[in-house]
């Protein structure tokens, strides 16, 4: 059975209570959310990608990355030959929402995807810039366009999103106008869930991408001619900021990774983990309600590379 048409029947049922009936993965890939600083806040390097890598490797069995802006501190030019050397596969991510953003990261795409093509799994052209209202679909498809024309044809491109952008019809036209994969960002803490309503029989992260996937899939018309990611997930550790009752705790973090994300890795849906690593050097920032709201503690690891308390990245499909 295909994960995607796994996926497009949870809607229906109790999601953990039919991950029990499939105990093994399905072919699925599990990849990670990478930045491009040091704790420090100067920009990472070949050398500090390859230690990335290694500790991802280490933990997880993790071979493939995501970033979200090519040209930032040079991630394009720095992290490819890092992925060259340690066996790895990167999503470049492409800025689309300002043009000198979209110019300055499809240059880097265009230049080092090419130089690097091995290395390079697919092109995300924005993040989330439907949710924030920036570009209509028809927009968006342009701009994915423009990059895809000049890349190898084994370099899938397309974009990641909100759920509920493509369970709307906000993306139609980029799924009936032939991108190549689309992400599909779902986090039950941005629900406000506590760790056991999302991990329970209520559990939303299924239901929203099911709500998803299912939509792009009757769309198309087909469970194969688009590939599909879950391109976030995640939930902030100790010393991250509470939204509402999602409390931000280690515990729960890894509760959450354990139950949700490895249950849908048990389905054979491709997931990126937010994030391999504490951001540290991320300034204190403010919500939209107008609250603080931290964005550092979101790693599976610390800024250190080291892996955090009650964490197990290699999921154990036999619990399923």
């Amino acid at each position: 059975m295909r994960a995607s048409t796994v996926v497009a029947s949870l809607a229906a049922t109790a999601p953990l209570a039919v991950l029990a009936q499939n105990p093994h993965a399905l072919g699925a890939q599990l990849g990670f959310a990478l930045g491009t600083k040091l704790p420090s806040g100067a920009c990472k390097y070949t050398s500090d990608y390859e230690k990335d890598f290694d500790a991802i490797s280490a933990q997880s069995g993790s071979k493939i990355v995501r970033g979200y802006s090519a040209s930032d501190c040079n991630f394009a030019q720095q992290i490819l030959p890092a992925a060259q050397n340690r066996g790895f596969q990167v999503i470049l991510g492409i800025w689309p929402d300002e043009p000198s953003s979209f110019d300055a990261d499809n240059s880097a795409v265009q230049q080092y995807a090419n130089q690097y093509a091995s290395a390079v799994y697919a092109v995300t052209v924005g993040s989330e810039t439907l949710y924030r209202g920036n570009f209509t679909g028809a927009e968006l498809l342009q701009k994915i366009n423009t990059v895809k024309s000049g890349l190898p044809t084994h370099i899938k491109v397309g974009t990641a999103d909100s759920w509920n952008k493509y369970a709307d019809g906000t993306a139609d036209a980029l799924v009936t106008g032939g991108v190549d994969i689309l992400l599909i960002n779902a986090f039950a803490y941005w629900q406000g869930e506590t760790v056991d309503q999302a991990t329970g029989s209520h559990n939303v992260y299924f239901q929203d991408l099911s709500q998803a996937i299912s939509h792009v899939q009757q769309l198309a018309g087909s469970t194969s001619s688009i590939e599909i990611w879950n391109g976030e997930t995640g939930w902030p550790t100790t010393g991250g900021t509470p939204y509402g009752p999602a409390q931000a705790n280690t515990a729960w973090a890894a509760e959450y990774y354990a139950k949700s994300v490895c249950g849908m890795l048990a389905w054979g849906v491709n997931v990126f983990y937010f994030e391999a690593f504490d951001e540290t050097w991320k300034p204190a920032s403010v919500g939209d309600n107008g609250q603080a709201e931290d964005e550092k503690h979101w790693g599976a690891m610390d800024d250190q590379r080291n892996l955090k308390p009650g964490f197990s990245l290699k999921c154990n499909y036999l619990n399923w």
